[in-house]
């Protein structure tokens, strides 16, 4: 016979907190105290450039001088550089005036 007569409670447990809800795994945000930014810079001059460019953007981050090696700032203009969100203006309602200004409603002028 199939136990779905007679099993009490529930067939699968219920999933803890980690599954679903608030994110325990979350990671800090980049250029912060936790997570600095890890910059290379090729010399002096470009160090503090980079220095002055964190702390007028309120940033963290290791910066190493290494002549040998390419400069590596692709993540401080990721920061700097955040796409913005595109946002378009509401068209107003069939019934409303027209924005043009012809004062008609906006479903005889415009739309």
């Amino acid at each position: 016979m199939s136990d779905k007569f007679f099993f009490k409670g529930r067939k699968t447990p219920k999933p803890k907190h980690e599954s679903y809800g608030y994110n325990t795994k979350r990671v800090a945000k980049i250029g912060t105290d936790v997570n600095p930014l890890l910059l290379t810079v090729p010399n002096e001059a470009r160090s503090a450039e980079i220095t002055q460019l964190l702390a007028e953007h309120q940033l963290v981050g290791n910066i190493t001088i290494d002549a040998t090696v390419e400069e590596n700032i692709v993540d401080l203009m990721g920061v700097l550089n955040k796409p913005q969100t595109t946002r378009f203006e509401k068209l107003p309602n069939r019934n409303e005036p027209c924005p043009c200004g012809s004062d008609k409603k906006f479903k005889k002028c415009c739309g």
